[in-house]
């Protein structure tokens, strides 16, 4: 099986010419499909720029990122909106609900752009909110929430048009220990089903269990990569 993610010499600066501030410096990264890959790192060191470019929101400067084989800079504007429409949901460290709208309604919302009919999103939107046990808060408003139920949403959104790349940035930072538990065995249950790809930022150690490899970062780089927490 092809690899999900591969980025070669990936470099991303900030700022004015001849006052520009790096934040990646020749990234090199191959993510497996299927896999859960976290990247940690401390605050700063481009994570969020990272995970940013590989979802297709964030352009590069030099260097390729390719995802599922198709080349990012291959693309126009038009066409890399679309593919990151259908192929990429992404998981966002402050839930980005939008307060006025029901959870089914907010879940409904990546269905509603690739063009499914309203009753259909909505539909397919009350099935994932119950397959990540809101089943009793489908016309709940995210203010009524929990900040777990509120995530729970965040990654029903996510999900909801089966995408092949799940990018996450911090799912767990706002929770407290049980319910980031419950998150993650969300995610290795129901986030990697069928082969799709999942990658996570986080500083959050106590999750760092559920991860297939890690990826450490440092000043706009990966310094290594290991297979398990006790190597970090």
């Amino acid at each position: 099986m092809d690899p999900a993610i591969v980025c070669t010499n990936l470099t991303k600066s900030y700022g004015p010419k001849g006052n520009l501030t790096p934040a990646l410096r020749g990234i090199d990264l191959e993510v497996k499909a299927g896999e859960l890959f976290m990247l940690v790192g401390p605050s700063g060191c481009g994570k969020t720029t990272l995970i940013s470019v590989i979802a297709g929101i964030l352009n590069h400067d030099e260097g390729t990122c390719r995802i599922f084989s198709r080349d990012l800079d291959a693309m126009d504007d038009g066409d890399r909106t679309e593919f990151r429409g259908k192929n990429v949901g992404f998981v966002f460290q402050a839930y980005n609900l939008i307060p006025t709208l029901t959870t089914t309604e907010n879940t409904s919302i990546p269905l509603i752009l690739n063009g499914v009919p309203r009753a259909e999103a909505n539909e397919r939107s009350r099935e994932m909110l119950r397959q990540v046990g809101l089943g009793s808060k489908l016309d709940t408003l995210p203010t009524e929430l929990s900040g777990g139920q509120q995530q729970r949403v965040a990654i029903a959104r996510a999900l909801v048009h089966n995408p092949r790349l799940i990018v996450c940035d911090e799912p767990t930072s706002a929770l407290d220990h049980t319910t980031g538990s419950e998150i993650m065995e969300l995610f290795r249950h129901e986030a990697l089903k069928g082969g799709r790809t999942l990658v996570i930022v986080t500083h959050d150690a106590r999750i760092f269990q559920y991860a297939d490899r890690i990826g450490v970062m440092d000043d706009g780089r990966i310094t290594r990569i290991v297979n398990s927490p006790s190597e970090l």
